[in-house]
């Protein structure tokens, strides 16, 4: 009896000891705050969700959340307040998949993402070539696969509008490329070469001429020829992207791919002081270049790593995109044979990789698209948990299109993130013409299973893959908890079965995204103690309808308390 209660005594104190530090951190300070936000609508995303009325922020720290007569203890001589007058405040957003140097870059050339005809893509074209007479090609991207049949452009659309000059310009998904014939006769693609490893030139089926589209691997066959961007280029789009961002209530993301000239990007904007959201960062691993390329990556790790650019991630792309069938699946594209698609690794190959990562302690960041893909990539990380042990890694799998069923536990039990762009789960032109077609009623059905994993109890962030899509949050966020279009009004949800819920694909883009890169403790949530990574709405998203989610907007965006964004009018006096 005596040992029980010695044992007893022991663990209060031992429980006493752990939980005190976490009780003194948060009782408030009665330090004279910076900034006071009250008369708010304030939803902390907490562990237990509250709400509140006012938040104090000094030296960049969250001081005090409760009510508004609380919160005047914290207001002094030199102290801003902003009465709110019921408007929301969020934590931060934070977009755990997106691509912001090269989308920055994009802005500045041949836009096509808004054109929904040919005509209207090919008018855009036009009136760039005239307007840039002295560019030596004419670079662009965001046209959209399914305003052409097959998602396949030929590039005598090209040639009749600009044939002095070579052409290139990517898809909106990243995956496919249309060029001009002077471009490809400047990369010698002709009816002889080749398909490269990865990659597919398409054909005239009754000639084998090279039609202008390219997939996957085989765009880099003419972007080898391309000018290389110049450092203004890269800090340019950079700081184009930030301001966009930042705009959006953006403060903290994960660019998806990254080479060594957008860290030095990174790193030279941060020396400067004009990073203006946290960063984290994935390098870029080569289906090619085997375990050799580790080394770099560590070096790479080395250099650029800094309390505003963490660099402990890797990515990796298991298979392309469903539309052009270069996603791997599981079970034959509808219509097209045994065609599964390929992978771009061999399984033995990816799980050798990815053990390799994570026993040098990388986060691990894999694009899948396919059923196939996903499933070699829970493979991998299974594998690797076997060989090395179960550490707090955090990997994610990004995109998730399609997931057989049997693997959607697969997630919770292998402490896998996973990872949903959101804006994508509705029955748009893409899904209806170039995927159901071409996976059946049964496959389709788990198309974006949101609602499935948020249900089988795994961690589920959320993010844009800009410039594919749409950077706001608030239009995923829309599209998640309605699955129809942002302007289809109500109606009937796409596979309502997936439907979530506000609350959920909220702390995708909050509190689950700041998990994803090792930040929980620092920010994602309004809690004393916690950096003031702090947004205003114009109106309560608990309070609107779900289909005007995304009309809402962001009037103030902070980081640490310092403010990057405001709109206009907003808080003037």
């Amino acid at each position: 009896m005596q040992k029980r209660f010695q044992c007893v005594v022991f663990s209060l104190i031992l429980l006493s000891s752990v939980f005190q530090p976490l009780v003194l951190a948060q009782k408030p300070s009665t330090k004279t705050a910076d900034l006071v936000l009250q008369n708010g609508a304030i939803y902390t995303v907490d562990a237990v969700r509250s709400w509140a009325q006012a938040v104090a922020i000094a030296d960049g720290k969250i001081v005090y959340v409760g009510n508004d007569n609380e919160a005047k203890k914290f207001i002094g001589a030199s102290t801003r307040v902003i009465d709110l007058q019921g408007k929301m405040v969020l934590p931060g957003f934070h977009d755990s998949h997106v691509h912001p140097i090269s989308s920055g870059i994009e802005l500045g050339e041949c836009n096509l993402s808004e054109a929904k005809t040919v005509d209207e893509i090919l008018d855009l074209i036009r009136r760039f070539a005239a307007s840039h007479p002295t560019e030596k090609w004419i670079r662009g991207s965001g046209w959209q696969l399914p305003v052409f049949e097959n998602g396949n452009p030929h590039k005598a659309l090209l040639d009749k509008i600009v044939a002095d000059r070579p052409v290139f310009l990517s898809a909106a998904d990243g995956h496919s490329a249309w060029a001009n014939s002077r471009a490809l006769a400047i990369a010698g693609i002709n009816q002889a070469t080749p398909d490269p490893v990865n990659g597919r030139i398409e054909r005239d089926p009754k000639s084998g001429e090279p039609t202008g589209t390219l997939r996957e691997s085989a765009t880099r066959l003419v972007t080898e020829f391309l000018p290389d961007y110049s450092d203004n280029d890269y800090l340019d789009g950079l700081r184009r992207a930030l301001k966009l961002a930042n705009a959006f209530g953006i403060t903290s993301f994960q660019d998806a791919s990254v080479d060594e000239n957008e860290l030095k990007t990174y790193a030279a904007l941060d020396q400067r002081g004009e990073l203006t959201a946290r960063v984290n960062a994935a390098m870029y691993v080569s289906p090619t270049k085997g375990l050799a390329q580790i080394a770099n990556l560590k070096a790479l790790q080395r250099k650029y790593q800094s309390p505003n650019v963490r660099i402990n991630s890797v990515k990796i792309f298991a298979d392309g995109v469903i539309e052009p069938h270069t996603a791997a699946l599981l079970e034959p594209y509808v219509g097209l044979g045994e065609e599964r698609g390929k992978a771009n690794w061999e399984a033995s190959a990816l799980n050798q990789m990815v053990a390799a990562l994570d026993r040098e302690g990388f986060q691990i960041h894999i694009h899948a698209i396919g059923d196939r893909a996903v499933r070699m990539a829970l493979d991998a990380f299974a594998a690797a948990r076997t060989l090395n042990g179960i550490r707090d890694s955090r990997h994610h799998i990004a995109h998730l299109e399609l997931i057989n069923p049997a693997d959607i536990e697969r997630f919770r039990k292998l402490n896998v993130i996973a990872n949903f762009q959101p804006l994508w789960a509705y029955a748009d032109p893409y899904i209806t013409k170039l995927t159901e077609p071409f996976l059946g009623a049964e496959r389709s059905r788990w198309l974006y299973p949101i609602g499935s994993v948020v249900k089988s109890g795994a961690v589920v962030v959320c993010g844009s893959d800009w410039s594919v899509s749409s950077l706001n949050p608030l239009d995923a966020m829309q599209v998640a908890v309605t699955r129809r279009g942002l302007e289809e009004g109500e109606g009937a949800a796409w596979h309502q079965e997936e439907l979530v819920d506000l609350p959920t694909v909220l702390a995708g883009y909050t509190i689950n995204g700041a998990y994803v890169n090792f930040q929980e403790r620092e920010v994602g949530s309004i809690e004393v103690g916690k950096a003031a990574d702090v947004i205003v709405l114009e109106r309560n998203l608990f309070e609107v309808a779900k289909t005007e989610i995304h009309q809402a907007r962001v009037l103030l965006t902070l980081l640490k308390g310092k403010e990057l964004y405001r709109a206009a009018n907003f808080d003037r006096h």
